[in-house]
């Protein structure tokens, strides 16, 4: 999710569309998140890592 959220920012950013500027930097804050939360341990959706 992390690096989809970085590849539509970049693009959103050449290309001039806001729209997937705007998805791009809400796919990579939820990636952050995620992985923050499965790098100190707590179960996402029951799974101790979301991949």
């Amino acid at each position: 999710m992390i690096t989809l959220g970085l590849i539509l920012l970049l693009i959103g950013f050449l290309t001039g569309i806001a729209v997937l500027w705007s998805l791009g930097f809400i796919i990579l804050v939820v990636g952050l998140v995620l992985w923050l939360l499965g790098s100190i341990g707590h179960e996402i959706g029951g799974r101790r890592h979301y991949y």
